[in-house]
């Protein structure tokens, strides 16, 4: 009888090891995962209210997501290593294969000199593989924000940069701004957030994607139908164009099945511009 009582503990001992180390796992992802990142990075979550303390992980986020807790991972091993599922632009309407251009990728040691013009308007128009997206800014709201965007347009920093991360369940976004199309690139230079108090993230709502308070890069998210996330991405702008072709490419869905992933319409910005008017 101790034997047995000695095992049993033994293994009441192990299987709480186990669901701790589960716990701990699902807190890491739940961190890593909280978009655009952010909830994403962009930014970042699977639906509704368990979504609510996630974040969209962006800039300076160099570690790959984890599977969020409820997802399905196997551990079977197979007979051989089966191909990764990839983009298919061909297979979602209105969307086209990306040309062989590649990102400039280039980096700067600091945010640059702020020079909007607060009490104007800038416009931005996002010329992607399936289709164009046109925003409104408010330097206003976000100054900081909108010249960091107008900056970067203008050197041509998201021209042939991928979106690379499309989110359809819970929340509903897709991230862009990373050259490196992982999640975790960045112009080099980071930023304060601004505009938090009484954010909300309506359809039509541009935003800013970070791995945490004030890390604000590249890395931006385009809401396409209401979401709810906490007030921890900057709003900089609102999509006056186009929100037609961001419901299209999430239609398509996400690269291998899910709702958190690369979109599979393999969408690409050819080139996006800015300025006032």
């Amino acid at each position: 009888m101790d034997s047995e009582k000695r095992r049993r503990e033994l293994a009441r001992a192990k299987y709480e090891r186990q669901q701790q180390r589960r716990a701990e796992a699902q807190r890491r992802a739940r961190r890593r995962n909280t978009v655009v990142g952010a909830s994403l990075a962009v930014v970042l979550l699977a639906g509704g209210a368990a979504w609510a303390g996630a974040s969209l992980a962006g800039d300076g986020d160099a570690k790959k997501d984890a599977p969020a807790a409820g997802d399905a991972v196997s551990a079977a091993p197979s007979a051989a290593p089966s191909a990764a599922p990839s983009a298919d632009p061909a297979s979602v309407k209105g969307c086209r294969v990306p040309s062989s251009a590649k990102p400039n990728g280039k980096q700067w040691k600091a945010e640059p000199a702020l020079t909007v013009d607060t009490k104007a308007t800038y416009r931005a128009v996002l010329d992607t593989t399936c289709g164009k997206v046109t925003l409104e800014l408010n330097p206003a709201a976000a100054p900081h924000t909108v010249n960091s965007f107008v900056f970067l347009a203008g050197q041509h920093y998201f021209d042939h940069v991928p979106c690379h991360r499309l989110t359809t369940q819970g929340i509903y976004v897709l991230q862009c701004g990373d050259p490196t199309g992982q999640g975790s690139g960045g112009p080099g230079y980071q930023f304060k957030d601004e505009n938090l108090k009484g954010a909300t993230y309506k359809a039509g709502t541009v935003a800013m994607a970070n791995a945490g308070p004030g890390t604000n890069g590249s890395q931006f998210f385009l809401v396409y139908k209401d979401t709810e996330l906490p007030p921890n991405y900057t709003p900089f702008g609102r999509i006056t164009g186009g929100l037609d072709v961001l419901q299209n490419i999430a239609a398509g869905g996400v690269v291998g099945g899910g709702a958190d992933g690369a979109p599979k319409a393999g969408v690409v910005m050819d080139s996006v511009t800015a300025a006032k008017g």
